[in-house]
């Protein structure tokens, strides 16, 4: 028997660009009466994926008709490769082809990719038209969605082109999970538990003991773990919208996580989240080396990782090519690169992350090597 649908609502306070994040099963079967309360008209255009749109965009389509929204559809190839300058162009010409005007809003249905892709033709077209998330990976209901970070990769690195646009709201609907293959929803693990090693180490406790719960499928597990990572995100947004200061430690991980992506082809060799988990892993070496924090730590995050099974090697995926110059190189394009120097995420302890660019060019490059060879 179906459960009765449950919700949880968060704000990004943001002024008049505020917006809420409603958390909860069946959120898609009911989006229609939540999207026409906060579009400025009654035409709404739906962007997908082929595997998001064979399981959910008819209960999408069907609340949007019932009450009243009218709606056309584009649908786009699954994988990181949609994100790019091609997919962009073909989206915003079939945008300008449908008549798009500046009060019809676009709707991302899918993951990460769908959603930074939506969210960046929004923010460029017509110089800008309202969007909604409603992500249908753990990954996105936890971060990609909520923030207003969009964009799209380049061969010289992902989300090198992109804009800060803000949704209307964010509906991440918990029976998304339900059809994603389990190695998707570890990926969107890595980012759940990213929050507790940047400054909440009770959630990174709660993670070790509930996280196997939260993979396996349990419900009330996932639904808390979705609500305290939006909390956690939505707070440091307010604070720093456009990533000035603070919100850059959202990124623990990121700067080795994009290097790895990259030399992987940005394929399903290497997900997003399992790269995260492996520079997560890479980020605590890091700081142990720098005399940081503790051995204990870095060991504590390693067996947590492992033990649910995110990567903490890549030897098994690393083509003989890969050097620590390489991936060095992959680094030096991030965008949080100034002047030459690389933005590391450190950290003094779990729960406990800062930003640097005092890392030394040798101990770098020692790291990479090791971490490469383990």
């Amino acid at each position: 028997m179906r459960s009765e649908p449950t919700m949880t609502s968060l704000n990004v306070d943001l002024g008049d660009r505020s917006y809420a994040v409603e958390i909860g099963n069946g959120l898609i079967e009911t989006a229609g009466a939540r999207i026409k309360a906060v579009v400025p008209s009654s035409q709404v255009f739906v962007i997908t994926d082929e595997n998001v749109a064979a399981s959910w965009l008819a209960p999408l389509q069907k609340s949007l008709d019932h009450h009243g929204i009218k709606h056309a559809t584009k649908i786009f190839p699954p994988g990181e490769q949609t994100k790019s300058i091609r997919c962009i162009d073909e989206l915003t010409a079939w945008l300008l082809d449908q008549g798009i005007d500046r009060k019809t809003t676009l709707v991302a249905l899918g993951g990460g990719v769908i959603g930074d892709l939506t969210g960046f033709a929004a923010a460029i077209t017509l110089r800008g038209v309202p969007f909604i998330q409603i992500p249908t990976t753990l990954l996105a209901q936890v971060d990609s969605s909520v923030g207003g970070k969009t964009g799209i990769d380049t061969p010289q690195g992902k989300n090198l082109i992109g804009a800060f646009h803000q949704p209307l709201l964010v509906l991440a609907d918990t029976d998304t999970l339900n059809t994603l293959p389990r190695r998707q929803v570890l990926a969107g693990y890595a980012e759940v538990v990213k929050y507790g090693m940047i400054s909440d180490p009770a959630f990174f406790d709660w993670c070790e003991m509930n996280a196997q719960a939260l993979v396996d499928g349990d419900a009330e597990a996932r639904r808390y773990a979705i609500e305290q990572s939006c909390r956690a995100k939505a707070e440091i947004v307010a604070d720093d919208e456009r990533e000035a200061g603070r919100r850059a430690l959202l990124n623990l991980g990121h700067t080795f996580a994009h290097a790895f992506e990259a030399e992987a082809g940005y394929s399903d060799k290497l997900l997003h989240g399992e790269a995260v988990a492996f520079g997560c892993l890479c980020a605590f070496e890091l700081s142990h080396r720098l005399e940081l924090c503790t051995g204990q730590d870095v060991v504590r995050v390693a067996r947590h990782l492992e033990g649910i099974g995110l990567p903490t090697s890549v030897k098994n995926i690393a083509e003989p090519h890969w050097t620590p110059e390489l991936i060095i190189g992959h680094m030096s394009k991030d965008k949080k690169t100034e002047s030459g120097q690389l933005t590391f995420v450190l950290a003094r302890a779990i729960g406990e992350a800062f930003t640097t660019r005092d890392v030394p060019a040798d101990l770098l490059n020692a790291l990479v090597a090791d971490m490469m060879a383990r």
